[in-house]
């Protein structure tokens, strides 16, 4: 990554990436705010696919198909070079009895609070070539889990035509539509654009078709050729204004440098902006399917982005605050103090879960608490952290009061209704919390790294306490840390098999599975370093480490299958967190070479899928598949995915500033291949540094006078 890249970026016309498949068997995920759009490789939208163009969490166009002369076009490439923006290069087919095309389609498509498309048609013959170009569009307007499901059910729009202009209506909810216009006037029936076009010999055709969604922002029509528009486009403004304040970080590698910035470009394109009127940015968790604000999701992907900025992670704890609970509703089980797992806001949203804002979720209460310490160190505003610090302490509240539903000491789930979900940790998945034997656990469920994230949640507050100059509160909240550690090594461990229960079921009977959760102990700092030399040995076995990262549940255990969404799939977030973790106990035996394993593994995993790292992929051995299998429904991009290359760098840099002191720490121990990493323009507070790492040496650090540079 670069802030070079902050200058006028590529166009569509000579630059980008090869877009990547996204786990959708062959799509193209376009992506920008609450607005994304899942297309094939020729850029069609095909009736009775879960693909389309969404937005606010409805389709908006179920079909958009191109013919040229009554036939599909061939597709030849499709680049994107942002995740916004995409061109496909096709060509029309060969005419019959040659083997050759002299008709180059190309389709630059740009997602923004709705699609703008600019088709060009190039004609490489050395004489006029008549063309019939159509585009078919329809939407259904539903639910986008109705999508994802299968259940759209084949609803058609209501259609009307004015003035060249194509108008398309939800038959249940009038306010719900689409506006189609083109910059050259086409003929227009209900469903279908037509242009009956001659193009010269050597010659060029264009044209622009906007789709703007009702409730979209209207802007007036961009002028100048397609690379202008590009470059003038709201995604690209807010995609150079992001970079243009975040850290630029690259490395001797190639592959490490195209993964981050590919890394960066998906982060941005993920951001929504507050509709409060704050325009405070915070993260959707991914698209294709999740492209809304996530309570777990959004903290730790914002967690992981630090080195990029704090502005994200401030905003993120912001809107969280905004919307934290206040009152007892089981039908969303809201609860005082309680930070929510989703919001959504399509025609559907009285049937998911309960209403648009759902609070099903056991860790990102104290996840909430976590972060907002870390913001401090990592330079955010201290009077921004303190308005948020009474939402901490309801979150401490929660943790005590509805957390800890037995007074035992840890805290547990169990869903209000029949209508939220079995499980509430990051493994939500009905089937997600399981015995080694595959039986499932029954709730109420207490999972090993929800009490490791309470464990730093109370050490959090503590810090927060002191920085604000509240010692009894902090050495309380010390207090309880120490307790909850001693009775979780107690109640745990599992000292016949080398690993912490994935969770203590209903009956308080250990869930014996191994599990890439117990890593999750290593990151937050509750396991003992006893425990975690015998449970890093257990980790480094191949029945975890498939290599191409951690599966979520070892081979050997009886619910085991690659295949599944959390039953030994490699969530890429999932792994990072485990390198971190590692890197934290990197005086213990194994755990830097474990942690350099996975990481080598996870980024093998990232380059097959063009820099790109999706939600999850299939668990199965590198030794049977020399490249990652795709995990079919998998988002792409999704937000702590695309952060998990930032959490590696953080690790094995070791980065731990603490701007209150003015102190940059750092612990070196970066990968030979990665050769020298470099941090330019890295903002703390109101700081900023330039530092080179290489190996367990810092080379050059720029600091600014009164700052301490302390080397481990």
């Amino acid at each position: 990554m670069s802030n070079s890249d902050a200058q006028p970026s590529p166009t569509p016309l000579n630059a980008g990436e090869p877009a990547g498949l996204g786990g959708h068997g062959g799509n193209v995920t376009l992506v920008e705010g609450g607005t994304f759009c899942l297309s094939d490789r020729l850029g069609d939208v095909e009736p009775g696919k879960p693909q389309g163009l969404f937005f606010r969490d409805a389709r908006v166009i179920s079909r958009w198909e191109l013919l040229v002369d009554g036939k599909k076009p061939e597709p030849l490439s499709v680049l994107s070079p942002e995740a916004f923006a995409a061109r496909f290069v096709l060509r029309r087919p060969p005419q019959a009895g040659l083997a050759d095309s002299t008709l180059l389609v190309v389709r630059d498509r740009l997602v923004a609070e709705g699609m703008h498309e600019v088709i060009t048609l190039e004609n490489m013959s050395r004489e006029a070539t008549a063309v019939v170009l159509e585009v078919h569009v329809d939407a259904d307007f539903v639910d986008l889990f109705s999508v994802k499901e299968g259940r759209a059910g084949g609803r058609r729009a209501e259609m009307t035509t004015a003035d060249g202009e194509l108008l398309l209506h939800d038959r249940a909810d009038l306010a719900r539509g689409l506006a189609l216009t083109s910059t050259v006037e086409p003929m227009v029936l209900p469903g279908t654009m037509i242009w009956r076009i001659v193009v010269p010999a050597g010659g060029r055709w264009q044209t622009e078709i906007a789709a703007l969604p009702a409730g979209a922002a209207q802007r007036p029509p961009m002028q100048g050729s397609v690379g202008e528009r590009y470059r003038a486009s709201e995604p690209v403004k807010k995609i150079q204004a992001w970079r243009a304040t975040a850290t630029d970080i690259t490395s001797d590698s190639l592959m490490l440098n195209r993964i981050l910035r590919r890394s960066e470009s998906d982060l941005g394109a993920l951001q929504i902006h507050s509709d409060s009127g704050t325009g405070r940015p915070f993260v959707a968790a991914g698209a294709p399917w999740f492209m809304t604000l996530f309570g777990r999701d959004s903290l730790l992907t914002a967690w992981m982005s630090l080195p990029l900025e704090t502005d994200l992670a401030l905003g993120t704890l912001q809107q969280l605050a905004e919307l934290q609970g206040e009152t007892v509703d089981p039908l969303v089980e809201e609860e005082p103090g309680r930070i929510m797992h989703e919001m959504r806001r399509g025609p559907a949203v009285g049937q998911v879960l309960g209403g648009q804002i759902y609070y099903g979720t056991v860790d990102a209460t104290p996840l909430f608490v976590m972060l907002l310490a870390e913001c401090l160190r990592w330079g955010a505003d201290p009077a921004s952290i303190a308005t948020l610090l009474p939402a901490a302490d309801a979150a401490i509240g929660w943790i005590t009061d509805f957390g800890d539903r037995d007074d035992d000491g840890f805290v547990e789930y169990v869903r209000a209704t029949d209508r939220g979900l079995i499980n509430q940790g990051w493994k939500d998945s009905f089937d997600g919390i399981n015995f080694a034997s595959g039986q499932l656990a029954q709730a109420p469920i207490a999972l090993c790294e929800v009490q490791g994230y309470v464990y730093a949640a109370l050490l959090a507050r503590a810090e927060l306490a002191d920085a604000f100059d509240d010692e009894p509160l902090a050495r309380k909240m010390r207090e309880r840390a120490t307790t909850l550690r001693t009775k979780f090594a107690e109640q745990f461990w599992l000292p016949q098999c080398g690993w912490y229960a994935v969770a203590l079921d209903g009956n308080k009977r250990q869930v014996d599975a191994l599990t890439s959760n117990a890593a999750h102990c290593l990151w937050s700092g509750i396991a003992t370093d006893e425990h975690a030399e015998i449970l890093i040995r257990n980790l480094s076995a191949p029945e975890m480490d498939s290599g191409f990262g951690l599966r979520t549940l070892a081979s050997n255990m009886g619910a085991y299958n690659p295949m599944s969404y959390h039953c030994g799939s490699v969530w890429p977030h999932d792994t990072a967190i485990a390198v971190a973790g590692l890197m934290r106990y990197q005086h213990v035996p194994g755990a830097i070479e474990l942690a350099t394993q996975l990481s080598a593994g996870l980024l093998d995993a990232a380059a097959a899928f063009d820099g790109r790292l999706p939600e999850l992929f299939c668990g199965f051995p590198r030794g049977r598949f020399a490249a990652p299998v795709p995990y079919p429904t998998s988002c792409s991009p999704q937000a702590w995915a695309s952060a998990a290359p930032l959490l590696l760098i953080r690790s094995f840099v070791g980065l731990d500033p603490d701007v209150p002191t003015r102190t940059l720490t750092v612990r070196p121990r970066v990968p030979a291949s990665w050769g020298i990493v470099r941090f330019a323009d890295f903002r703390l507070g109101a700081d900023t540094i330039d530092m080179e790492v290489r190996g367990t040496e810092v080379l050059t650090a720029s600091l600014p006078d009164g700052w301490e540079l302390v080397i481990e």
